[in-house]
């Protein structure tokens, strides 16, 4: 006999991990002890050496479906003469531990969520160790019943019973419930009055009668109604204000998916992931799914059920829903009854509540297939916390505060970043407070005190003004440049530190000379760049009323790049709303609010208003999200452009392409034509500003990052190039390349930074 001591750390808390290793004792005829502490599992074996063995191999190799092992640390020592095996009481200490992201229902539950013999039969909280909430239930570590919102809910006898017997399913699942114990479900009408008979039944019922109900999620509430009533759909964004922004579908099971959609087989496997995330999928011609669900798009945002609320009623339902945000437009999405009936009550008819309350606000998470890949386009709900592993170990915490929109922020402890859930627009005290409930909720269960805080170079973003507002004097603030955490929150994914050409395409980001970026090529490393190339200049009329109204933009472009005459002029300025044409046109002469950008996303802005497209945008990219869904990608076409010398760089000039692009439409081309043709452009200009860069820097890497590698068009086409060109190409796969990834790159910048301090 033998002993062997072992300490086990990642994600090992709150998916059954200790009767996992109980199990694996058993088998293998060993003796001794397994416990959770803050910072890991800790674990004590006696046994014989091919026990001992096999033990530590099927550790590794057999894990818990929920599990991920970072590191293993184990030492043989003289056996302690224990008698039998047993899980042991947790242990508190300083340190920390990961936490797993909560999980859509397992196969296992969902059976017996559907056999009447079953005691959980139609139980909507039914869950066990390889499924359910987890992080949105999770107060402090470790994680134990009594330090979730769980812990209101006392265990009935037989609950008791699987959560003690280390071989049941059900051992120490914290959230363990039934019927008999654990929370219930009520549905209730807006005017306060409560539904009768089966809450489920009755919540489908009001649906398929085209009301709006708020149904209380895993992370927050969600708002739901009949997707093929155009009625209800129209009804449901007057209420919630959100005018022409895609709404998310759930549909009953993945043959529902396939009826809306095409689907490839990474699609379907991101469907069908334990994540259950919205996955943007290519619509089929003639659904039945309203037209104003997604208007001007030829995408759907499609998730399947991964709660047993979201089983039964869909059951009941038998169709796909509407399944949006429980918020006003770009306010945080509303968690607590009370909450919902305060924030809600003018937006649903009916609430389905119930009485497990939810710890932390989670959006759903939207992926997409872009370049052959699953990429996260919003990184929340079964997504985060879940920690990306840095190249490095960081000697102080970090804290990365992100951008102005789609705002995320991360913490990095030794090395390990903390990504938050998305939290939004920082555009108001509603979203600032949930950026700083939620920073302190990670704060405190992953036990980091930040040293360092970098923030983004625009000074008027709330998440620069929080950084300088912290309330630490000690703490060292680090400025980092927007497009240059585009490039490394990449780089870091992929554990790369050496240079690298950096392709950073998004709408806005602060320049170093002041001006709005978005349409930069860097050479860049974890901590310098240089700008080595970029879109040429153009005025932005009315500074962000031209993202608002794309036709200023296209005016810009129009007065200022594309040399046009006076009556090329005329003629484009006559399409402008006629309260506005004078002052467009001072504001051109003057200059006056009229600042400068390089931004990729405002020359699509400027191609897609050119085309009569999108002349007002509802929502940030639109313009851009609708000229991809014209574009007919069978078009190999493509418009000319100018690459100019500039110093020791490059700049890209569109006049022609613009020039091009606007003829043809006039000329009566078709839009899906010019605007593929628009998109091969964009990719082979960007295309030869890679190979100038490498000619002249000896660099072969090229990362993209920016939200403008959300369109698939675009990237699938600069990759096909970029990889017939033999470069070798590095895109996201773990954060989004908008601006919900941004806060790992300034981290990562931060750490660069000060790692010598």
């Amino acid at each position: 006999m033998q002993g062997l001591s072992v300490r086990v750390r990642g994600i090992v808390q709150g998916v059954g991990f200790r009767p996992f290793v109980y199990q694996l004792a058993e088998r293998y005829g060993l003796t001794g002890w397994v416990r959770n502490t803050n910072t890991q599992v800790e674990i004590e074996v006696d046994g014989s050496e091919e026990g001992l063995k096999g033990f530590l191999h099927d550790l590794l190799d057999c894990t818990p479906p929920l599990a991920r092992i970072d590191a293993v640390e184990s030492e043989r020592r003289p056996a302690s003469g224990f008698t039998c095996f047993e899980i042991i009481e947790s242990q508190l200490d300083a340190g920390w531990q990961s936490i797993p992201p909560d999980a859509a229902t397992c196969e296992a539950c969902l059976s017996e969520l559907r056999d009447p013999g079953e005691r959980r039969y139609g139980y909507p909280f039914t869950n066990c160790t390889h499924c359910g909430p987890r992080f949105t239930i999770i107060d402090s570590l470790p994680y134990d019943r009594d330090r979730t919102t769980m812990s209101c809910f006392p265990m009935c006898g037989d609950c008791r019973r699987e959560y003690e017997d280390p071989r049941d399913r059900r051992f120490h699942a914290q959230p363990i419930a039934c019927p008999a114990c654990g929370p219930k479900l009520w549905l209730q009408m807006a005017d306060g009055g409560l539904a009768q008979g089966d809450p489920i039944e009755a919540c489908a019922a009001l649906l398929k009668g085209g009301s709006i109900v708020a149904i209380k999620g895993l992370g927050g509430y969600q708002l739901a109604c009949d997707a093929t009533n155009p009625e209800a759909v129209a009804r449901l964004r007057a209420r919630k204000r959100r005018w022409g922004k895609p709404f998310a579908l759930m549909v009953p099971d993945l043959e529902g998916a396939k009826q809306l959609c095409e689907t490839t087989a990474a699609e379907i496997n991101a469907l069908l992931s334990r994540e259950r995330p919205i996955v943007l999928l290519k619509q089929r011609p003639g659904t039945s799914v309203a037209q104003d669900v997604a208007p001007g798009i030829d995408t759907l945002g499609l998730m399947l059920p991964y709660t047993p609320l979201h089983h039964l009623l869909m059951r009941g339902f038998a169709g796909p829903l509407v399944m949006t945000s429980g918020n006003l437009s770009e306010e945080p999405i509303a968690i607590g009854n009370r909450e919902a009936v305060e924030r809600l009550s003018d937006v649903a008819d009916a609430f389905l509540f119930h009485d497990r309350d939810i710890y932390a606000r989670y959006d759903d998470s939207v992926v997409r297939a872009l370049g052959g890949a699953i990429v996260p386009i919003r990184r929340a709900r079964s997504y985060a916390p879940a920690p990306i592993h840095l190249p490095f170990t960081a000697r102080r915490d970090i804290l990365a505060c992100g951008a102005q929109q789609k705002n995320t922020f991360c913490l990095v402890k030794e090395s390990k970043a903390f990504l938050s859930q998305h939290i939004g627009e920082l555009e108001n005290l509603e979203t600032l407070s949930h950026f700083e409930s939620s920073l302190q909720a990670f704060r405190q269960l992953f036990r980091v005190d930040p040293r360092i805080i970098a923030h983004d170079m625009h000074p008027d973003y709330l998440s620069t003004r929080f950084a300088h507002d912290y309330p630490d004097p000690s703490v060292m603030r680090v400025v980092v440049q927007h497009h240059h955490a585009h490039v490394v929150s990449a780089m870091a994914e992929h554990g790369i530190a050496e240079p690298v050409i950096g392709v950073a395409y998004d709408g806005t980001g602060y320049g170093t000379d002041g001006a709005v970026w978005g349409g930069e090529i860097l050479v860049a490393d974890w901590s310098s760049f240089k700008r080595v190339g970029h879109l040429r200049y153009a005025p932005m009329p009315g500074g962000e009323a031209a993202i608002r109204k794309p036709y200023r933009m296209a005016a810009g472009y129009v007065w200022s790049l594309c040399a046009a005459s006076e009556a090329e002029f005329e003629a484009f300025i006559a399409t402008v709303p006629v309260g506005e044409r004078i002052i467009l046109r001072r504001q051109l002469e003057t200059q006056l609010n009229t600042p400068l950008t390089s931004s990729c996303g405002r020359l699509f802005d400027a191609a897609a208003a050119l085309l009569g497209v999108c002349r007002e945008a509802l929502y940030e990219g639109q313009p851009a999200v609708e000229l991809e869904a014209l574009a007919d990608p069978q078009v190999d076409d493509m418009y000319p452009f100018d690459l100019l010398r500039d110093g020791d760089g490059w700049v890209v000039d569109p006049a022609a392409t613009l020039r091009a692009l606007w003829c043809d439409f006039r000329a009566g081309r078709s839009i899906s034509r010019v605007a593929a043709a628009f998109h091969n452009t964009v990719a082979a200009f960007t295309l030869a500003v890679c190979r100038a860069v490498r000619d002249e820097h000896s660099l072969n890497r090229v990362v993209l990052s920016g939200g403008c590698f959300q369109n698939a068009l675009l990237t699938q086409r600069l990759l096909e190039g970029l990889v017939a060109a033999e470069f070798e190409v590095v895109t996201h796969r773990l954060v989004p390349p908008n601006d919900g990834g941004l806060s790992l790159g300034q981290a990562v910048v931060a750490h660069a930074l000060t790692a010598g301090d």
